[in-house]
């Protein structure tokens, strides 16, 4: 089969493969009809993740048609069905998925004991990502097999469409849970950094929930103009002070609830900022540029909740505890819950209330997915969320 294949930095090619085998009882294979480019893929394309190996085959937000079952499946998933595969691989039995908390999945990294090494404890297999997280092959392919398939998958109506639904496996709920993490009240302001793909859902997801007013963070035009028909008040931050004007918007006192949709590969508008981190990263230092922690920690309203979903991998620098501490701010973060969100967010889907695939700008042939991941990394063409098809 084809697939886009890790080779190193800046390096994925569309390459022939084995096709995939069943290999327990509980997987499924699937045919893969739409996947898509996300931003935490560029991590791995810019080889800021560590742990991804050569031959490793990318993808973690994708979907499809089964064709084949493992003996444990047990008639929970039929031939022809058509599901959406969430990111984070589960077992549905350890006891953190029965708690919900679908993202530290204690049974589905194989890798567990590196993870175990790095972050303490282990977190949830993941699709097409790094070693740590089981190494698992991912959904920019023909085919896919999915492990616990019989807990990881979500199923869709009949009557919406591949892109519709599409986004259900990652940033969709990503956006969402980010939301969810805040705790939004009907008083507060929302600060989202990034206007990306993330951003876009995070911002609706935040209204849907009924923030007062949603403020987004992007220095990319397109981005922002999205943002904007989104319903949010946009800050350039390349031509204004985010600082100064959030604190316009909320009467001095700066935003409840700040998101940081950005992560490790943050791009400070101080100049010498950025460059601070980019030395310390190049040099390994830290692996991590934190210039949206930083800011969000500075503006956030004391007592005030910081969100993260954007994705950081190791380590960081020169982040403000004194501020964080004194302020009594909350943290919360996390990979996405996926499964513990997505019944509520296909019925808002079938509602009419939110069409995910707003956000798709670009759609391509998977053999086009070299190609597509620069367009996408450099923001090219007015590129904000590129779909292929196998």
């Amino acid at each position: 089969m084809r697939a886009l294949v890790w080779h190193g930095t800046e390096d994925i090619r569309c390459d022939t493969v084995p096709d995939p085998k069943i290999e327990d009882d509980r997987d499924a294979i699937i045919k893969v009809t739409a996947c898509a480019i996300c931003g935490s893929d560029l991590h791995l394309y810019d080889h800021f993740m560590p742990g991804m190996e050569k031959g490793d085959v990318m993808g973690h937000e994708f979907m499809g048609e089964i064709v084949e079952t493992g003996k444990g499946i047990n008639g929970v998933l039929k031939k022809g069905e058509r599901i959406v595969v969430p990111f984070t691989i589960i077992c549905g039995e350890c006891d953190q998925c029965k708690r919900g908390f679908f993202s530290v999945c204690e049974r589905s990294n194989r890798n567990k004991d590196i993870a175990d090494k790095a972050f303490g404890h282990t977190t949830a297999g993941l699709f097409g990502y790094t070693h740590l997280t089981g190494g698992y092959q991912g959904g920019q392919a023909e085919y896919v097999r999915v492990p616990f398939a019989d807990k990881t998958h979500i199923k869709v109506p009949e009557n919406l469409t591949d892109e519709q639904v599409l986004f259900l496996g990652d940033i969709f709920p990503t956006g969402w849970q980010a939301a969810v993490q805040a705790d939004i009240q009907p008083t507060d302001t929302v600060a989202i950094w990034g206007a990306g793909p993330v951003g876009q859902m995070t911002l609706r997801s935040a209204l849907l929930l009924g923030a007062k007013q949603v403020v987004c963070i992007d220095s990319v035009p397109e981005r922002l103009e999205m943002a904007r028909a989104g319903g949010a008040i946009t800050i350039d931050n390349s031509q204004e002070s985010t600082v100064e004007r959030l604190n316009e918007l909320t009467g001095g006192k700066g935003p409840e609830k700040c998101i940081d949709a950005v992560g490790m590969e943050a791009h400070s508008p101080r100049a010498l900022e950025h460059a601070y981190d980019r030395v310390k990263q190049a040099v390994m230092l830290e692996s991590d540029r934190a210039s949206v922690l930083r800011e969000m920690i500075y503006v956030c309203r004391p007592a005030g909740i910081l969100s993260i979903p954007g994705v950081y991998g190791g380590l960081i620098d020169k982040v403000p505890m004194g501020a964080l501490m004194n302020k009594g701010l909350t943290v919360r973060t996390g990979q996405t819950h996926v499964n513990r969100w997505t019944d509520d967010l296909v019925k808002r889907i079938d509602d009419g209330q939110i069409d995910p695939s707003f956000v798709i700008t670009h759609r391509a042939k998977l053999e086009q997915g070299p190609e597509m991941y620069k367009t996408f990394r450099d923001k090219k063409d007015n590129c904000i969320k590129v779909v292929l098809r196998p």
